[in-house]
C-alpha cells in the first residue's frame, strides 16, 4: 500500500488532536508516515503508533524555532523525497497552509486547502471542501503532481489502530534561501484554561445580543461547564467585547465543532462562514425572523440572559 505523508502539529512533542484526525484519514488512502518537526519525537512516536503511523520520520534543528516556516518546508520536502508519497496531509492552520502551499510549488504539484472529508478513488484521493461561504460542497482531486491536502480540525474522530510507529532520523539540509526571516522573540500568550477555538469540539459563541464586555461572563460560564472554547461574532469583537483571536467568521476563524452554540447572535453570512460546518448547531436569540436560525439543527427563541444561565445549571446538575 502507498505512504502517506502526514505533518505532525505538536508542542514539545506532545502531539494535537488533528494529527490523529490526519492519520484517521491517511489510512483510507494508504500507510500513514508522520514527520515529526523540532524535539521529543520519541516521546510523540508513542501516540503517533497509536494512531497508526508505520513510522515516524524525525529531525530537530534550531533553525525550525528560529525562522519562520521555509526550513520546515525543507524538511517536508526531504521527507517527500525519501518516501514517495501518494498524498501529504498538514492540518489547515495557519502554518499547516502556508507549509502545504510552499511545498506543492516546490513539487509542482496541486493543492487542496480546508478539506472536511478525504476519500480513495480511482484517480488519487478525493478532498471534500465546504465552500462559498459554506453554500455548498465539492469533491475535488489534484490533478497534477502528488496532492498536498490540508484539512479543518474536527472533520474526523480520531481513531486507534496500532502501528510500529517506528522512528528513523530524517537527513535535512536547510538552505541559506530558508533563512531570510528570523524570529526575534516569542510572547506566551496567556492561558485561559479553555480549549483552542480551532479545535475544540464544543464552542459557544456570542454576538451582539450579548451587549457588552461586562456580560460575557454569561457566555463563559456555559463554555466552562461544557468544557468548550468561546467564540465571538464579528459585531462582538468590532464593539471591544471580546479579544479578535476569538472572533468566528469569514474574517476571523473557521470552526467544525461537533456543537455549535449561538447566543445572540443573528447569523449574518459573515459569520455563517466561519461557523456552518459544525456538525450540530444550536442557536438563542429573541429574535424569531433572525436568519441564523435557517441552519440550526435546534433552536431556541428567547432572551439569552433567561436561557443561557438556565442552560449552564442544568448542564451542572446533571454532570453531578
Amino acid at each position: 500500500m502507498a505512504e502517506v505523508l502526514v505533518y505532525v502539529d505538536h508542542v514539545d512533542g506532545a502531539v494535537r488532536k488533528p494529527t490523529l484526525e490526519l492519520l484517521t484519514l491517511a489510512r483510507r488512502i494508504g500507510e500513514p508516515v508522520a514527520v515529526h518537526l523540532g524535539a521529543n519525537a520519541e516521546e510523540a512516536a508513542k501516540v503517533l503508533g497509536e494512531h497508526g503511523a508505520v513510522k515516524v520520520l524525525a529531525a530537530d534543528a534550531p533553525e525550525f524555532a528560529e525562522y519562520l516556516v521555509a526550513p520546515k518546508v525543507d524538511a517536508l520536502q526531504a521527507a517527500y523525497d525519501a518516501v514517495s508519497p501518494a498524498a501529504v496531509l498538514l492540518p489547515s492552520s495557519a502554518e499547516g497552509k502556508e507549509i502545504g502551499a510552499r511545498l506543492a510549488v516546490r513539487i509542482g504539484s496541486g493543492i487542496i486547502t480546508d478539506a472536511v472529508d478525504l476519500e480513495a478513488g480511482d484517480e488519487g484521493p478525493v478532498a471534500t471542501q465546504s465552500v462559498f461561504a459554506a453554500s455548498f460542497t465539492t469533491k475535488s482531486r489534484v490533478s497534477k503532481g502528488t496532492p498536498v491536502i490540508t484539512v479543518k480540525p474536527n472533520s474526523a474522530a480520531p481513531e486507534a489502530a496500532p502501528a510500529a510507529g517506528t522512528v528513523e532520523q530524517l537527513a535535512v539540509t536547510i538552505a541559506d534561501s530558508s533563512k531570510g526571516t528570523k524570529i526575534v522573540s516569542r510572547t506566551p500568550r496567556e492561558s485561559t484554561g479553555r480549549p483552542e477555538l480551532t479545535e475544540a469540539a464544543i464552542v459557544v459563541s456570542g454576538g451582539r445580543g450579548v451587549n457588552g464586555a461586562e456580560n460575557f461572563p454569561v457566555i463563559e460560564a456555559l463554555a466552562d461547564s461544557l468544557g468548550a472554547a468561546v467564540g465571538a461574532s464579528r459585531a462582538a469583537v468590532d464593539a471591544g467585547w471580546y479579544p479578535h483571536t476569538n472572533q468566528v467568521g469569514q474574517t476571523g476563524k473557521s470552526v467544525s465543532p461537533q456543537l455549535y452554540i449561538a447566543a445572540g447572535i443573528s447569523g449574518a453570512i459573515q459569520h455563517r462562514a466561519g461557523m456552518q460546518t459544525s456538525k450540530t448547531i444550536v442557536a438563542i436569540n429573541k429574535d424569531a425572523e433572525a436568519p441564523i436560525f435557517d441552519l440550526v439543527d435546534y433552536g431556541v427563541v428567547g432572551d439569552l440572559f433567561d436561557v443561557v444561565p438556565a442552560l449552564t445549571e442544568e448542564v451542572k446538575t446533571r454532570k453531578g
